[in-house]
């Protein structure tokens, strides 16, 4: 016996749907109408049809199917993936093992989530894993034990995996920019004293020092951990020669901020070296261009985004470049006013107590001192003119100070020793090597540090050196999605340009302005839109009643996502590990 739904046709109205049971007596088969369904909405007629046919039926989803774990899959399998396409597996070891897995996986958290070596073991580990990078990589249990011993082995190869990438983006002859930057670190650090350590200023705090080495596009190739405190120019010249050779470099340009390659240590230590350099001017020197018959630098005939070149008396035989950034100018004079408002507060404060004391030269003196001790706080009291005498105090803003410094706002002045067009292809390049120098000092780069033997402390940061270098390769497939110029073409045809915009690339400045791209896509920064691929979850389902069923299911990229993944060239369905639980 069988029961089925049968659509009976009729010629005058619409046909009818009927719920019929059926059964053999001898060689015929007999049928009975046990109910007529013509008023019930289709999906429903579907429904019981299932039912008929030995579907199971649930009033709740759970009773179908059990989600065991859920992690976040969508950039873990992002990060891997534009490293293999890049060949930095064959790079680290042309072998595969477990070391240089976890070197792998240790760059992925790097990128999605940086932690300590407890931490990132934690991370891998499938039972405490909070993404999916250990279940790809199939690194099983992740001891913090292992961390270290992961460090060593890195740091044994890093002089070869440092020439196969100076073999990828270095050649003999092409601009080479190199930085000192330092990284600060807490807790113990007597096992430092082999190469050195300085200190910042603040206690329990200590610092080092390290060079990194970038392509003339800024992507990061090598980096080293200084002895001692290299900050000055005088070892980062010896320690640049050793790169020289090592690379067989024909080429490297010194990058430094403000301050750090001053004109006597270019004379004594840079010239005799035979590097390039391209440090920025201090606000000192900038204010001596200001002066002159006639001046070398007018403020006022500066145009935005365009790199002017001028000379100046104090540098003979190198060119000035000159850069204005309006925006950046606004917001110094922002920042200003609201220092001088809050410092006018603090002598408000100091004026009310001087006035309550008793007059006399101790009140007096007490005042000074708490001036001395308050007032510049925030490195402004210089625009302030102070009174004090045994019996009243007044101050008041010294407006000509204000505006001679306001002056020079927004104005950005490099000194060169490059020609006209590598000095403004240089100027032009500045903003993305520095971007990679502040990423070293920051989320995802070398702070915090969270090991103390000198070793693990180099292994450390060469680790980190090659999560920048992952990431700066992810930032320019991403470009189109990103708050950055992509149109490479245009910019290169910009270089060649002595006049050309030098701040804020045209597309970028598109993409700022409007916050979505030509497509109508929402713009990312490079953090929020690893956040925003994280929300792509790797699920591992199991049907009730059957322990051997895994069933691995990703959840449905969004738009952002499938554009992201597709522009890195990653498909998030090869990277699914059968089991998250082994």
């Amino acid at each position: 016996m069988a029961l089925d739904i049968e659509r009976v046709p009729d010629q005058t109205d619409k046909p009818a749907i009927l719920l019929r049971e059926a059964w053999r007596e001898g060689k015929r088969i007999r049928k009975r109408t046990i109910a007529n369904l013509s008023r019930l909405p289709p999906d429903k007629l579907e429904y019981m049809r299932a039912v008929l046919k030995g579907a199971v039926a649930f009033t709740d989803i759970g009773d179908a199917v059990d989600v065991e774990r859920s992690l976040p899959h969508g950039a873990a399998a992002a990060v891997p993936g534009t490293a293999r396409g890049l060949g930095l597996e064959r790079i680290l070891h042309r072998s595969r093992s477990r070391m240089r897995s976890l070197v792998l996986a240790a760059i992925v958290s790097r990128i999605i989530s940086p932690d300590s070596r407890p931490g990132t073991a934690r991370q891998l580990s499938p039972a405490t894993a909070t993404s999916s990078p250990g279940a790809l990589l199939g690194l099983g249990e992740v001891s913090g034990g292992e961390m270290p011993a992961m460090l060593d082995w890195l740091l044994k190869r890093q002089p070869r995996i440092e020439k196969s990438l100076a073999r990828r983006h270095l050649a003999g002859g092409t601009l080479i920019l190199h930085d000192v930057s330092s990284s600060c670190f807490e807790g113990r650090c007597c096992k430092l004293a082999a190469f050195g350590h300085s200190r910042d200023g603040r206690k329990g705090r200590k610092q080092i020092v390290h060079g990194l080495l970038c392509s003339e596009d800024g992507c990061p190739v090598a980096i080293e951990v200084f002895s001692g405190n290299t900050a000055d120019p005088r070892a980062v010249a010896g320690q640049v020669a050793k790169i020289r050779g090592r690379f067989g470099i024909e080429r490297i340009a010194l990058v430094g901020d403000r301050g750090m390659l001053t004109t006597a240590r270019i004379r004594k230590d840079v010239e005799p070296s035979g590097l390039d350099r391209i440090p920025a001017l201090t606000t000192g020197d900038i204010r001596r261009l200001l002066t002159g018959a006639p001046p070398p630098l007018v403020p006022e005939e500066l145009v935005d985004g365009a790199v002017a070149g001028i000379t100046g008396p104090e540098h003979p035989g190198e060119r000035l470049m000159v850069c204005l950034n309006p925006r950046l100018g606004e917001e110094r004079r922002r920042k200003r006013e609201a220092l001088l408002v809050a410092t006018g507060k603090v002598l408000s404060g100091i004026a009310a107590a001087h006035g309550r004391g008793k007059p006399g030269a101790a009140n007096r003196d007490r005042t000074w001192k708490a001036i001395g001790r308050k007032a510049n706080r925030r490195k402004v009291e210089k625009h302030f003119d102070i009174h004090v005498t045994d019996d009243r105090m007044g101050w008041s803003r010294s407006e000509a100070r204000i505006d001679e410094e306001a002056r020079l706002d927004g104005i950005h002045v490099i000194r060169t020793s490059l020609g006209p067009e590598a000095a403004v292809e240089a100027c032009k390049r500045l903003s993305t090597v520095e971007r990679a120098f502040r990423s070293a000092r920051s989320d995802p780069g070398i702070r915090p540090i969270h090991v103390h033997a000198a070793d693990h402390v180099r292994g450390h940061v060469f680790l980190c050196m090659l999560a920048l270098h992952v990431e700066w390769h992810m930032r320019r497939a991403l470009a189109p999605i990103l708050f950055e110029d992509d149109d490479r073409e245009g910019a290169k045809a910009e270089r060649t340009s002595p006049v050309a915009p030098a701040c804020v690339p045209e597309s970028a400045r598109d993409k700022a302005a409007g916050k979505c791209t030509e497509d109508g896509l929402p713009v990312h920064g490079i953090r929020t839109l690893i956040d925003d691929l994280s929300t792509m979850v790797l699920n591992q389902l199991r049907l009730p009643g059957r322990e051997s069923s895994l069933l691995p299911v990703i959840t449905r990229p969004t738009p952002v996502q499938r554009r992201a993944l597709r522009l890195l060239g990653v498909n998030p369905n090869r990277y699914v590990p059968m089991s998250l639980t082994d």
